[in-house]
């Protein structure tokens, strides 16, 4: 395997990271005003939601998509077709876990490189053939190797828990007067929430275009085979347009760990999580002609 660290991406993740950590003493800190709590309450609070993500993050990533870990007897082509990549990629085997979802896509999760865990639909394993299937997981490998799964954990963990106090914002108001704020206290940590989410979320696009990129070009090192990746791109971006709505619509949330993402409008597009599946295919073919020039 011809593996080259990818430094342009390494650079995005430390100040993604940074930013992050910003985000969080801010989001922590409004959270415990509004809670009427001191500097301990703001310790606690800060280290709580740390442990919380750095621990279950991945968890609650993979129950939050319906994602099931499976063993070697339930699925063992899949399984074998992991580890085998893994020892090519010279990872430790990460879980696998499948997802029950006519949505043909996967995706990476965990907190580093000895517990991560990679997931893939029943859509995906019945539309991709053994090679294109090997780049996709060799594509979600490369996630995991580079490391910026993790970064993407941490950051979906931060935006979903501001997200839930945007939108349920108003239970939390109880009529009650909190730490002397009143009705207000609610309002700021609203407020604060949905800044922490707009923001959480442009570091989210931003990093995650890049490190697609990244990722395709790690899955050709890996297989050594980028025009298999590509044929899968091409494949599952066509297939998407066959899925009921609904379905589309439950997953999308989940966008920034796909290997595509789900479409939804012109909107969804301008904003997407990922470049174009154009630009990545040609990237790889490019990868595919500098392969047989040697």
């Amino acid at each position: 395997m011809n593996w080259q660290a990818d430094w342009g991406l390494r650079f995005r993740m430390f100040v993604t990271m940074f930013l992050l950590l910003v985000l969080y003493v801010v989001f922590a800190g409004a959270i415990s005003l509004y809670m009427g709590g001191g500097i301990v309450f703001f310790a606690m609070m800060f280290g709580g939601m740390s442990l919380v993500q750095y621990y279950f993050s991945d968890t609650l990533t993979l129950k939050s998509m319906g994602a099931k870990t499976v063993s070697a007897d339930d699925y063992p082509q899949l399984h074998g077709s992991i580890e085998r990549l893994s020892q090519q990629a010279d990872l430790p085997k990460p879980k696998v876990a499948v997802i029950d979802s006519d949505v043909p896509n996967a995706f990476a999760t965990g907190r580093n490189q000895k517990n991560a865990a990679v997931a893939v639909t029943t859509g995906l394993m019945r539309t991709l053939d053994q090679d294109e299937l090997d780049g996709v997981l060799a594509h979600e490998l490369a996630h995991v190797k580079n490391r910026d799964m993790m970064v993407m954990t941490i950051a979906s963990f931060l935006s979903t828990i501001a997200f839930m106090i945007v939108r349920w914002g108003a239970f939390f108001g109880g009529g009650g007067n909190r730490g002397g704020k009143g009705g207000g206290g609610i309002v700021v940590a609203i407020v604060v929430s949905l800044v922490v989410w707009i923001i959480s979320y442009l570091l989210i696009r931003a990093l995650s275009r890049y490190r697609e990129y990244s990722a395709d070009r790690g899955a050709a090192a890996i297989t050594g085979n980028p025009s298999a990746l590509a044929s899968a791109l091409l494949k599952i971006s066509g297939e998407m347009d066959k899925v009921p709505k609904d379905d589309l619509r439950e997953e999308a949330e989940m966008n920034a760990f796909f290997i595509i993402p789900i479409k939804s409008g012109i909107v969804g597009r301008l904003f997407s999580t990922h470049p174009p599946t154009d630009r990545r295919v040609e990237q790889l073919r490019e990868l595919e002609r500098e392969l047989e020039a040697f």
